[in-house]
């Protein structure tokens, strides 16, 4: 039985072959058994592991309906999932997992003026948002991972967030569910009057029997329901008879079961209450020495009527100056804070929210509070804040080192903000007894702290400490009137402590709930009720221990290749689909194994083999790895920074020790070879391009594809220009600058390094061509890992013997010069040469600015750039490794230029990916997903931009429109008069 079989690995009695022969028998969507797809949902975003024994992929509530099923016939449990991002453990177990976000992600329908929406449960919640943003509207619960959870997620954990204080929890705006029981039958849960509740009571069905016996079990409970439920109305834990039992209102059933985590229903449609949006947002952000200092001046934030108080500590603010995506909000702080508060206040006049901006400043200093308060009111200010605020949970993870992780296992209590500063101190306290360290954040405005100690759950004394805090924090919650589940539920963490939590008599009534709606234990058994204990599947302590494995990149500083794959705590960032760049393949096909966690989590499994080196080879685990554009995006997006290209080039060099190196991977290893030879052979060598017989012979035998157009090779390349011309001499000489005359640059697109060598030498340098080899970027992403490190090495020796110490090396192709910085390292671990000439790697739209700024290269308002809307589209190795501020500010330098950045993610051609038959239509779709419409819905008169040379083919490709290079359009900028004077070409149309 192969590792891709129906019940793999699966013991002989198991139920698993029959099961998923009748599940892709019976529904649309994919069925899944394989041994990778049941480790990649083994997880979610808790330290919690269980190896499910199969997952379907429904497309429809018939196919969740057949699911249910046929799972009860084999006496399999079912766990409904949305984007497995739970923090408490909800979402991994035993049996089989129905993903749920990749097809049903419908916005079904959408109510204006009832202010009510229609969806399906796997639709985003910043999906949801867009589609009600056009008619003033958004839905209330904020949580930080809008652009990944799910909204059946949030009703199953029923989820809040920041703004919580203002518009409540997930319950608070749940007008209706569509659900399949757990004998899978169907129904609608809505408020009923009690005629109506009568008359469903009598239905001989499971929804009758829930409408007959539910209000017995809330009236038999009256008073247990009265007197032990948490005073604190921020509850996500248990199951809410408390809703039922509210006097004056209607039965409802579809509020009750909001929170259940997958328990007692599977929802397969929600319709949802919306708000009004804002108009305008304005923030104080109050800056402090300690945590301790910032939570002590929540009260004053409070009495001035926020919509949000959130915390964020030093752990996470330095952590997000470590990074390009999050490292804006570092520029922006006064002094170094021990921790930040941000007040938000929301509404429509501008002049009041500003008034209360100024009101809140003046209380804290007339208390005391804080050293300085920035205050954030356009959305250009407030953006970086966002961001990192958002992406706190994950840069804390990123803190941690090899198994000793920041846990969420007493991250989500929360208790009066007026005992917060005190329970603060107590919590700490028990931390310090414990000898355990935490990173802080969370909700101050209602009296919420995600507090996560660092525990390595491969130690057992640690585990023991784990669990001792655990029931210490318990019982202090208790103390306070709070709640041990705020907002991320109970699942695995802390649904053992509910018994003491609620006491034995609101326990029990909950026991009775669940065997009314899953009299069998087929939902998600274990959770809520009748738990295992906090420490059982604990993810690292029962992972296999690595076995040593020899690898050609250098892993070590993260602890070795497993370790690098391991990093990835499945918080799921890599599932955003609307913003960013990672990851393009999963924007494109919405499958968990496309997303750089599904990938990390395929490796972590190879890796844990008892042969590790043959699991690299494994088929299964290739197909896995190979829609991967090796962006490089999760090494910066990722707030681990768990980096997939590396990952993926070394993983590739394993599979062709075992099956042989491509003859097209060879191909394109040489690229520089061969643009070498199609330049010598020019214009004879691109007439195969343009032969449909010639392309269909590559299509077939080397799987380049015919649909593609090849690139131009130019007979006189930049080094045959470089060595005719007669350079200047500068007036003012700067010294001597290394240009890095990359494969591309030199032989198919020569016009864009004769423009930066010429604007180099006008800004005072004297230049030095560095021509003679590849960096060994192609042959990295292919997996040649041995001739990228012969080839990068003979690169940065020639460097360092003819370059002059010290000096600048710039390039105009990022994906080459970014690998002098990064990959030439991993290369060539401590070798000082690599070491020196990556710290000498600069963009040369920086040298170009410097250059404008001080008046050595003067911009003509004349020309026929300025005055433009430029469009810009930055490299995806560029964000990856420095962003693209020096690019955007060099634009901004061009006379009355209007620089629009655009977030349109991966152009989808990532060098030969997008010439690969197979990969092709792939390309095509993330292109076609955020860049191409954008470029498309501009005005011809707009200027596009582009730094990769792959962008700007796939742009050309795409839309039919010509990109430049931003050397070039500097270049254009020194003349006067349009563009069709010296190129013959409109600069709309090229």
């Amino acid at each position: 039985m192969t590792a891709t079989d129906p019940g793999a690995d699966a013991p002989q009695d198991s139920p698993a072959p029959d099961l998923a022969e009748r599940l892709r028998r019976d529904l649309g969507g994919e069925v899944r058994f394989d041994s990778y797809t049941r480790h990649l949902y083994a997880r979610d975003a808790s330290m919690y592991a269980i190896t499910p024994l199969g997952v379907a992929f429904p497309r429809d509530a018939d196919d969740v309906q057949a699911a249910v099923a046929a799972a009860a016939e084999h006496g399999v449990s079912v766990l409904p999932r949305g984007a497995g991002t739970s923090l408490a453990g909800q979402t991994v177990g035993p049996g089989l997992v129905l993903d749920l976000s990749r097809h049903m992600d419908r916005v079904v329908a959408l109510d204006p003026e009832a202010r009510t929406a229609v969806v399906e449960p796997g639709v985003v919640q910043d999906r949801l948002n867009r589609a009600a943003a056009v008619h003033g509207l958004m839905f209330g619960p904020d949580t930080s991972t809008s652009n990944r959870a799910t909204i059946g997620g949030m009703v199953g954990n029923n989820s809040a967030g920041s703004g919580s204080l203002r518009y409540g929890m997930t319950i608070d705006h749940v007008r209706a569910l569509d659900v399949v029981f757990s004998d899978a039958t169907r129904a609608r849960l809505a408020p009923v009057t009690e005629a109506e509740r009568a008359r469903r009571a009598a239905l001989p069905t499971l929804e009758g029997r829930v409408h007959r016996t539910l209000p017995g079990i809330v009236r038999a409970n009256a008073t247990a329901i009265a007197e032990d439920y948490p005073a604190h109305w921020r509850r996500a834990g248990g199951y809410r008879l408390d809703r039922l039992a509210a006097e004056g209102a209607p039965f409802d059933p579809a509020k009750f079961v909001v929170g259940s985590e997958g328990t007692l229903v599977v929802a397969t449609l929600a319709e949802v209450g919306l708000v009004p949006r804002p108009a305008r947002t304005v923030h104080a952000v109050g800056h402090f020495a300690s945590v301790a200092q910032a939570v002590a001046a929540t009260e004053d934030a409070l009495s001035c009527g926020p919509a949000t108080v959130e915390l964020l500590d030093r752990t996470i603010l330095e952590l997000s100056r470590r990074k390009p995506a999050y490292a804006a909000l570092g520029s922006r702080l006064h002094g170094d804070p021990g921790a930040l508060l941000l007040v938000g206040f929301t509404g429509d006049d501008e002049r009041e929210l500003l008034g209360r901006l100024s009101t809140l400043g003046a209380l804290w200093d007339r208390h005391g509070h804080g050293y300085h308060t920035l205050h954030a009111v356009t959305p250009d200010q407030q953006s970086a804040l966002l961001t990192v605020r958002k992406a706190g949970l994950g840069l804390l993870m990123a803190a941690g080192e090899g198994t000793r992780r920041p846990l969420a296992f007493v991250e989500d209590t929360a208790v009066d903000p007026a005992h917060l500063a005190e329970y603060t101190r107590r919590f700490q306290a028990v931390l310090d007894r414990h000898g355990l360290t935490a990173g802080f954040y969370g909700h101050c405005s209602v009296g919420c702290l995600h507090i996560r100690p660092f525990v390595d759950l491969r130690d057992p004394g640690q585990v023991r400490a784990m669990r001792a805090v655990a029931e210490k924090v318990k019982d202090l919650v208790t103390e306070y009137g709070g709640v041990n589940s705020s907002e991320h539920g109970d699942g695995l963490a802390r649904s053992e402590f509910n018994r003491e939590l609620f006491g034995p008599r609101l326990y029990e009534a909950m026991r009775e709930v669940k065997r009314l709606f899953d009299p069998d234990g087929r939902l998600n058994p274990g959770k809520i009720v009748d738990a295992p204990p906090m420490t059982d599947h604990l993810r690292d302590r029962d992972l296999a221990p690595a076995v040593p494995l020899r690898t050609r990149l250098d892993f070590e500083v993260v602890g070795g290749m497993r370790a690098a794959a391991d990093r990835c705590m499945n918080i799921g960032q890599c599932r955003k689909s609307a913003t960013g760049t990672m990851c393009p393949s999963y924007m494109a096909t919405r499958d968990e194994q496309d997303s750089t966690r599904g990938r990390a989590g395929a490796l972590v499994k190879a890796l844990s083999e008892p042969d590790p080196r043959r699991a690299l080879g494994d088929e299964r685990l290739h197909a896995i790895l190979d829609p991967c554009l090796m962006c490089k995006a999760c090494k910066s997006e990722c707030p681990l920074g768990v980096d997939m290209a590396a990952l993926k080039a070394e993983a590739l060099s394993h599979h062709h020790d075992l099956h042989g190196v491509p003859a097209r991977s060879r191909v394109f290893a040489s690229v520089r070879a061969l643009n070498r030879l199609g330049s010598a052979t020019a214009p004879l060598s691109n007439l195969p391009g343009r032969l449909r017989p010639v392309r269909l012979l590559m299509d077939r035998f080397l799987g380049i594809t015919a649909a593609r157009p090849l690139p131009v090779f130019a007979r006189e390349d930049l080094v045959r220009w470089f060595r005719r011309r007669v350079p200047g001499a500068p007036s003012e000489p700067r010294g001597t600058v290394t240009f890095l005359a990359d494969s591309f640059t030199t032989f198919t697109e020569p016009g864009v390094g004769r423009a930066a060598v010429e604007l180099l030498e006008l800004c005072g340098w004297r230049v030095r061509l560095e021509s003679g080899g590849c960096c060994g970027r192609a042959a990295l992403s292919k997996g040649l890992v041995d001739d990228a490190k012969a080839r990068s090495l003979a690169l940065a020796r020639s460097i360092a013997r003819a370059g002059e110490p010290g000096s600048p090396v710039v390039g105009c192709e990022p994906s080459c010069l970014m690998t002098l910085r990064d990959e030439f390292r991993s290369l060539h671990p401590g070798d000082p040469v690599v070491e020196d000439l990556a710290g000498r790697v600069r963009q040369i739209e920086e040298l170009l600015t410097e250059a404008v700024d001080e008046g050595r290269l003067r911009l003509r308002e004349d020309s026929w750039p300025a005055g433009r809307r430029l469009l810009f589209h930055g490299h995806c190795h560029q964000k990856a490794e420095v962003g693209t501020q020096a690019t955007v500010e060099l634009l901004r330098r061009l006379p009355g230029a209007e620089v629009v950045e655009l977030d349109a993610g991966c152009c989808g051609m990532a060098g030969s990916f997008g010439f690969e038959s197979e990969h092709y239509d792939l390309s095509m779709t993330v292109g076609d997903d955020r860049l191409f419409p954008a470029i498309r819905a501009e005005a011809d008169e707009t200027v596009l931009v582009a730094t990769g040379v792959s962008c700007r083919q796939q742009i050309r490709h795409g839309t039919g429109r010509r990109a430049w290079h931003p050397v070039e359009l500097i270049r254009e900028a020194l003349r006067p008069g349009p563009a069709a004077d010296r190129t013959g070409l409109s600069p709309a149309h090229p």
